[in-house]
């Protein structure tokens, strides 16, 4: 049965369409022949299907909300390197990315270390006061306001 709901001034109103059968026995247009590994459209069925030629997805915890303790040394110039310490970091597959509020669209220089570990280095970005941001699996965190110097 297929169902299609349409709302208006926030009521539901759905509208149900009969379901028609197949005819069962007869070949149906574009329908897989068993064990040919082609469907009719010349594209590669399941049946041709090779598992080993394919990388595996990780497995990302999303239920866990990475948070972020220190960052050491809360003050830095350009080009130096900072230690971001925390919790939830994930996986190094899941992990997405370290940015500075005072360069947001500058690309960060990452090494994921571990769960609770990241180096960073410092972007090009005006001196002042910057947030860390980093974004993982499960969200993303903000850091307590580190200070960034002129190059």
């Amino acid at each position: 049965m297929r169902i299609t709901s349409t709302s208006i001034l926030g009521l539901a109103l759905v509208l149900s369409v009969p379901f028609v059968p197949l005819r069962t026995g007869h070949a149906q247009e574009g329908a897989m022949v068993e064990g040919a590994g082609f469907s009719l459209f010349d594209t590669e069925s399941i049946k041709g299907f090779d598992a080993s030629k394919v990388e595996k997805d990780p497995v990302c915890d999303r239920s866990k909300r990475p948070s972020i303790a220190k960052v050491e040394p809360d003050e830095a110039k350009p080009g130096e390197k900072v230690t971001i310490k925390g919790e939830n970091f994930g996986s190094k597959e899941c992990f997405h990315g370290v940015t500075f509020s005072a360069a947001s669209k500058e690309k960060v220089d990452y090494h994921f270390l571990n769960d609770t570990t990241i180096e960073a280095v410092v972007p090009e970005a005006k001196a002042g006061m910057s947030f860390i941001i980093v974004v993982a699996g499960g969200g993303s965190a903000q850091s307590k306001p580190v200070l960034i110097h002129t190059k």
